[in-house]
C-alpha cells in the first residue's frame, strides 16, 4: 500500500518503520502543524493520522474528500464524532479510530469489561485506574484510561462517573494521571477490598506495539466504507 502519514513525530516515525517492515511505502509525510489539502493525498491508498486533537477532524474530512480511508490514533476530538460519522456516510468513506492501537491494550479492554461484570456482584471491591505516560503527552487522563473507565461504568451500577483525581464520592471512579520521563504508557486497573487487591496491568515497552496495531488496522480498512473501531477489526 501507499500510505500517507499525517503527523510525523515519534509515533509517525515508528509507524513508518513498521510500514517498511511489512512492505508498504510512505507516499506523504505531513507534520501535525502543516495544512493538509485533498490534492496532497493523490496516490495514497490509506492515511494514518496521529497529530493533535484540534487538527484531527479537519484531517479526517480532508481524507474523506480525497477518497482516502483513514486510521486515526489522535484522541480528544470525539465530541465531533457525529459530524464525522455523517460525513463518512455521505461520502461513502472509511474511518477506523481508537484510543489505543496496541493489540495488548485491546485485550486488556476486553478483559476489563469481563472483570467488571464479575465485580458487579462483589461490592466489597472498589475500582480505580492509574495511568502513567511521558511528559510530552498532551491529554490527561489518557484516552486509554477513559476507555477503561467507560468499560467499568458500563458494567457496574455503584459507579456512574469518573474523575481525574482521588474520588470524593462513592459513586465516582478514580483515575490518577502521572507524567514521567519517557514512559510510553502504563495503565493499571485495581479492585481493592479490605482483604486483598486485584490488579489488571498493561505496560508498554516501546511505541512499536501501537504502530503495529495502527498498520494492521490500515491493512484491514482497505476496500471498506463506514466508521469502525478496533473491536470491529479484532472481533473480540
Amino acid at each position: 500500500m501507499e500510505i500517507a502519514l499525517i503527523g510525523y513525530g515519534k509515533m509517525g516515525r515508528e509507524i513508518e518503520a513498521v510500514l517498511q517492515e511489512r512492505g508498504h511505502t510512505v507516499c506523504l509525510r505531513v507534520s501535525s502543524s502543516a495544512a493538509l489539502q485533498a490534492g496532497d493525498l493523490k496516490g495514497a491508498d490509506t492515511a494514518i493520522e496521529f497529530s493533535r486533537p484540534e487538527a484531527a477532524v479537519d484531517h479526517i474530512l480532508t481524507c474523506f474528500s480525497a477518497g482516502v480511508p483513514v486510521v486515526v490514533g489522535t484522541t480528544g476530538w470525539y465530541s465531533r464524532l457525529p459530524e464525522v460519522r455523517a460525513a463518512a456516510a455521505q461520502q461513502r468513506s472509511a474511518l477506523l479510530y481508537a484510543t489505543n492501537f496496541s493489540i495488548g491494550v485491546q485485550v486488556v479492554f476486553h478483559v476489563n469489561r469481563q472483570l467488571a461484570r464479575i465485580m458487579e456482584k462483589l461490592d466489597e471491591y472498589d475500582p480505580g485506574i492509574m495511568e502513567i505516560h511521558h511528559t510530552m503527552k498532551l491529554d490527561a487522563p489518557s484516552g486509554t484510561a477513559i476507555t477503561l473507565a467507560e468499560g467499568i461504568l458500563d458494567e457496574i451500577t455503584r459507579k456512574d462517573s469518573w474523575v481525574n483525581h482521588l474520588a470524593e464520592q462513592p459513586h465516582e471512579l478514580t483515575i490518577i494521571s502521572q507524567r514521567e520521563g519517557e514512559v510510553p504508557g502504563t495503565h493499571m486497573v485495581t479492585w481493592n477490598s479490605r482483604n486483598d487487591n486485584i490488579s489488571l496491568i498493561h505496560e508498554a515497552r516501546n511505541r512499536r506495539g501501537f504502530a503495529l496495531g495502527a498498520v494492521k488496522a490500515a491493512e484491514w480498512l482497505q476496500g471498506k466504507s463506514g466508521v469502525y473501531t478496533m473491536h470491529d477489526f479484532l472481533k473480540f
